[in-house]
């Protein structure tokens, strides 16, 4: 018991209070107000009234809207706000657009390839863009065929405020490969040794610029090389939009799939080249009759003259080609010259660069041109090359539309443009040294393979071309293999002798 027990109850020790512990953890706390440095001090009031000046600001734009404006201002501000309407709308759409971008497709071979097939080299795109082989002389003519109708001056005159309606025009179009042409078959015994179509050799020369797949038959008989489409390939159908951004993706029946644009352009082209040319009249004949037209065949065969041209590349090959123009006309000093005639055809705007042909043709025709340059350049370029093999003086373009987005039957002409194949080249950024280097690299590669048959193919998703050695009946027929078993032996006996 210490000193503060209480006296009521010492034994109650619930009741009992201790201060001895209280005593030892007693301390004193200092509550005076600590004194701020110099630099802070003033910091709260600063805040206010910076605080203050915002509301003071916000209430006199609340009271500046409020306002009644005069008639210029209702309109600026009625201007101001469709403007960024207008804005919204157009950025929202691409924005739109860009969000729903789907992932490019895994695209299909134009051919499959069986694990039979053996690789005997590869290429890839990088390493042809670098190819040279200038101071490519003239080519020699060696024969000259068919017959060509003059090109109608009066389609020069149309623009988007007077467009022709595109006509369906019936005439036969040949598309005859290298070893099924008898004027090459009898030229291989005399000149050349290496053979090919104007066609052909553009989609060799232009293949870095290609997306799609391709393929082309090789055959080296003894010392010869003969370039080959399949007969039943999708080569010469007109490719679109094939290096746009986004090219058409859409599958199945759908008029804006690949195959069927493909399909609607070939068409497209084929009506568009006859009909702005002068029909019944009196045709420009060259030496020979069209060596592809048989008597029993019905319907009239289209304007067109094949040149049979050979160029020397150096180390001994000498090129022969059949080369094609399309019409004739008359030059402003009344000189003949000698064209090709393309079309270039409009599916719909939205996909392919926004450019409305028939808001821009007129007024805008470079940046129409432009798109073009962008969407289809594989295309324009081997355009431009078979033009320069043929020696064609112009290439005459036409703008060919819809008539509705949602119709690939109606169409109409817009408009064309002329251009010189030299300067065109120069414009689209193509090189005939590159495109000579890398024809000439190819035939070298093929030349130093065994005698048999080939397929030159281009990988339907990446940059590179492969070469595939293939058996000699592939793509064949049981008809077609006698022949050729007859065709090889005059051959291979023309290169004993």
């Amino acid at each position: 018991m210490n000193k503060y027990t209480s006296q009521f109850g010492g034994g109650a020790s619930q009741y009992a209070y201790y201060h001895d512990e209280d005593e030892s953890s007693f301390q004193l706390v200092d509550t005076t107000k600590v004194q701020k440095p110099i630099y802070q001090r003033g910091r709260t009031k600063f805040n206010q009234n910076k605080l203050r000046r915002e509301r003071e600001k916000r209430a006199a734009l609340d009271q500046a809207n409020m306002q009644v404006l005069t008639k210029t201002q209702k309109s600026r501000e009625r201007d101001r706000q469709r403007q960024l309407k207008k804005w919204q709308k157009q950025f929202g759409r691409a924005m739109q657009q860009r969000n729903q971008k789907t992932q490019i497709k895994n695209r299909d071979a134009s051919v499959t390839v069986k694990e039979t097939w053996e690789v005997v080299e590869e290429m890839d795109f990088p390493r042809l863009c670098k190819l040279s082989l200038p101071n490519i002389g003239d080519p020699v003519d060696i024969g000259t065929y068919g017959s060509l109708e003059y090109y109608d001056k009066q389609y020069d005159r149309v623009t988007t405020k007077n467009e022709k309606r595109l006509k369906r025009i019936n005439r036969i179009f040949h598309k005859v490969t290298t070893t099924d042409d008898p004027v090459i078959r009898q030229l291989a015994k005399s000149h050349g040794n290496v053979f090919a179509t104007d066609a052909i050799l553009a989609t060799l020369m232009c293949c870095t610029r290609s997306i799609y797949s391709w393929d082309i038959v090789v055959q080296k008989v003894s010392n010869k090389l003969f370039f080959d489409k399949r007969d039943d390939s999708e080569f010469h159908l007109l490719t679109v939009s094939e290096t746009a951004t986004e090219p058409p993706q859409d599958e199945g029946n759908s008029i804006n799939s690949p195959k069927n644009l493909a399909l609607e352009a070939t068409f497209i082209n084929h009506n568009f080249s006859q009909q702005v040319l002068k029909m019944n009249e009196e045709r420009y004949k060259f030496d020979q009759t069209n060596p592809f037209h048989q008597k029993d065949e019905d319907g009239e065969v289209a304007s067109v003259g094949y040149k049979y041209r050979k160029w020397n590349l150096g180390n001994d090959i000498q090129l022969v080609a059949r080369c094609e123009h399309d019409a004739v006309m008359y030059g402003p000093n009344g000189e003949l010259q000698f064209i090709n005639v393309k079309s270039l055809n409009e599916w719909d705007s939205r996909f392919c660069g926004g450019v409305d042909w028939r808001s821009r043709l007129d007024n805008q025709r470079g940046a129409v041109l432009a798109t073009e340059l962008k969407n289809n350049s594989c295309k324009l370029a081997k355009w431009t090359i078979s033009a320069l093999l043929a020696g064609s003086e112009n290439i005459k373009f036409g703008y060919v539309s819809r008539v509705h987005q949602r119709d690939s039957v109606k169409h109409v002409l817009l408009g064309t443009q002329q251009f010189k194949p030299l300067e065109f080249a120069s414009q689209i950024n193509l090189s005939m040294d590159n495109a000579w280097g890398i024809l000439r690299c190819v035939i070298d590669i093929c030349r130093k393979l065994n005698d048999g048959k080939y397929l030159i193919m281009k990988d339907p998703n990446k940059p590179f071309i492969r070469i595939y050695s293939i058996p000699d009946n592939t793509f064949e027929s049981s008809e077609s293999e006698d022949d050729d078993e007859e065709d090889e032996s005059d051959k291979s006996d023309e290169g004993e002798k």
